[in-house]
């Protein structure tokens, strides 16, 4: 955990100045694809996926090291080739899990973040998921760990893996020649994240296109059909928090609504977007029909509320970088309180995004859990006792932010209530 900690101390920055250049790169060529309160959100969501992946929220069904020390064939050593070999093996898995999770209903709900935004960029990449809590993936591993493949070369591999699928989210990048042959590149995603009936389900690869193309998955980005963005069932918030569980709690609905206990059953392991004909009739659900007549969504921000969500933004990363960089110092059970504070800042801050009227509550929440982490960790998990200062910034900051989030919930009211 502390290892991964130090990792995203370094990744966290540099996404960061990616994604504001591939912003400065669109306003400069008259073509911004990166909307603020959306790009907002996605950082966000980054940083509660990775929040829960640092304190080892997850566990596999099986473990890695465990099958190969039980199952392999082999004994393989450590080499340049056998680093190749766990990265393909990797990528297939990538692919499985993918297309694992796109087309059955339950496993949906693990994706449905990564494609919730409505654009098309470098920090859409980092909408990833919270609400997986039991990983299958390592049950597709099997072929390496047969292979004897050790469990270090996995563990080096596999961010690797992860980082490697940032870069080509973007619409600035057209076609690459012959690469398109080989590797997933921006123009086979934009494919993937598509609602376009043409483009649906298509592309899972992660890294090489062709097991797409090999398993009958393969869509080529079509020069008359230029790609709607984000998904059929629109999420209508700002809010990672409630887009990764909202797949989830429809399911739960349906099955509870659903007439036939076989309905009940099965709806978990339908192709996804499945509903019993008796729930459809009875509880609509909007979806767009036509994706080149929808609104995106949008929310009002004034320049004093943009610069607010900015500061904002800059001072979760400050909060989220200390935990990062201390995680061995702070320890347990406090990191786990922490990463709750984490969760509850993500929530209380996307929450007056949407412009919600109970965004007050759950600053409130955070106001009262970080007086009680000034009062009792020290000052902040032992900052007061590095700069003394602090602690009286923190409970400045902390005041100030409930007061701006009831202000801007009143002036939300008054714009409403002279619409």
């Amino acid at each position: 955990m502390e290892t991964y900690g130090k990792i995203l101390l370094i990744a966290m920055p540099a996404f960061l100045v990616l994604i504001l250049l591939e912003k400065w790169w669109g306003i400069r060529k008259g073509n911004d694809t990166i909307r603020t309160m959306d790009m907002v959100s996605s950082l966000t969501s980054g940083i509660t996926n990775s929040t829960k992946d640092v304190l080892g929220l997850s566990i596999a069904v099986l473990s890695y090291d465990w099958m190969v020390s039980h199952w392999a064939i082999f004994q393989i050593e450590a080499s340049v080739l056998l680093y190749i070999i766990a990265f393909v093996a990797l990528d297939l898995t990538g692919y499985l899990v993918h297309r694992i999770d796109h087309e059955f209903n339950f496993f949906w709900n693990a994706h449905i973040i990564h494609h919730s935004s409505e654009d098309f960029n470098l920090a859409c990449a980092l909408r990833q998921s919270i609400s997986t809590f039991v990983r299958l993936f390592t049950i597709f591993l099997l072929p390496a760990a047969l292979l004897g493949v050790p469990t270090q070369v996995i563990a080096v591999v596999a961010p690797l893996h992860l980082f490697a699928q940032f870069w080509y989210h973007t619409q600035h990048i057209d076609r690459m020649g012959w690469l398109e042959k080989i590797i997933v590149t921006p123009s086979h995603h934009r494919v993937h994240h598509a609602i376009n009936p043409e483009y649906l389900d298509k592309n899972y690869g992660q890294i090489f296109i062709f097991w797409d193309k090999w398993f009958g998955t393969y869509q080529e980005e079509l020069p008359h059909i230029k790609p709607v963005y984000g998904i059929t069932r629109p999420v209508r918030t700002w809010n990672p928090i409630k887009i990764n569980f909202m797949h989830l709690w429809l399911l739960i609905q349906d099955a509870w609504h659903a007439n036939s206990v076989k309905d009940k059953l099965r709806i978990w392991f339908m192709p996804t977007g499945w509903r019993p004909a008796d729930v459809i009739d009875k509880y609509p659900v909007f979806k767009i029909e036509d994706p080149y007549h929808f609104e995106k969504y949008e929310t009002k921000a004034g320049p004093f509320f943009t610069i607010w969500v900015w500061i904002q933004l800059g001072l979760l990363l400050l909060f989220i970088s200390y935990l990062f960089g201390n995680i061995a110092t702070i320890g347990s059970p406090g990191m786990f309180y922490y990463g709750l504070f984490i969760f509850v800042f993500v929530y209380a801050f996307t929450e007056l995004m949407d412009g919600n009227p109970n965004a007050w509550a759950w600053e409130t929440i955070k106001l009262a859990m970080g007086i009680y982490f000034l009062l009792n960790t020290n000052g902040w998990f032992g900052l007061g006792d590095i700069v003394p200062i602090m602690p009286y910034i923190i409970g400045s900051y902390l005041l100030l932010s409930l007061g701006l989030t009831i202000y801007f919930k009143k002036q939300h009211n008054r714009f409403s209530i002279a619409e």
